[in-house]
């Protein structure tokens, strides 16, 4: 049996020793940029639980939140044609598809105190990822490409996401309300319960087919 959890436990593993080593956003983001890329470039390891799309909102499932809160990983399931409001991060954050495709604009706070549109909305495809934050540009409005399909997007941000006051912004005038976004209600992926690995080496052993580092 494959150990179903072992690209998502690395991942953790990886990303909370760079936690702890590297400073400043900057060399987060680069440190956890091939994390995340390796991470999305197959998605075998993504509970189901985590995948389900909701009729009329969009889903903000947590998939790991570190101890000290210095990241979170969340799994963002669009249903066909949902879209969030325009809105803040406070923190930031990179954007990897995993399956599907979404559309994001970017916007700016203009001298008039209005929003505007900054660049062209951008598509992202499977494999590709964003980058938001403060310093970066951290307003912008999110779609699902399809309105037919659902996507998944997986998202890793510098703080306990759904814990952070963040803004959204009113369209036509650019006020800004704040928030708290929370989770979608799922089961937090169990990345500690090797049980199913330990037994499938064990009975190998009994066997005399023990099986090789990596494939457990």
């Amino acid at each position: 049996m494959n150990d179903e959890m072992a690209a998502l436990r690395r991942f953790v593993q990886e990303m909370t020793r760079l936690a702890g080593s590297a400073s400043g956003e900057a060399a987060l983001m680069a440190g956890a940029r091939p994390l995340l890329q390796r991470l999305i470039a197959d998605d075998g390891w993504l509970p189901q639980a985590c995948t389900r799309a909701h009729p009329e909102f969009y889903q903000q499932f947590l998939l790991h939140c570190d101890p000290l809160e210095r990241f979170s990983l969340v799994s963002f399931v669009w249903g066909p044609g949902q879209r969030t409001p325009i809105h803040d991060h406070g923190v930031w954050g990179l954007i990897g598809m995993l399956r599907g495709a979404e559309v994001g604009q970017r916007y700016r706070v203009g001298d008039d105190g209005r929003l505007q549109p900054e660049g062209r909305a951008q598509r992202l495809d499977p494999g590709d990822i964003e980058a938001v934050s403060p310093t970066l540009g951290d307003i912008h409005q999110v779609a699902n490409a399809s309105l037919e399909t659902a996507s998944i997007s997986i998202h890793l941000y510098g703080a306990n996401i759904g814990a952070v006051a963040r803004h959204v912004f009113d369209p036509a005038t650019g006020a800004a309300k704040p928030f708290v976004s929370g989770y979608s209600s799922a089961r937090v992926p169990n990345l500690w319960d090797r049980s199913a690995e330990i037994r499938n080496a064990l009975a190998g052993a009994a066997t005399g087919s023990v099986p090789s580092p990596g494939t457990a």
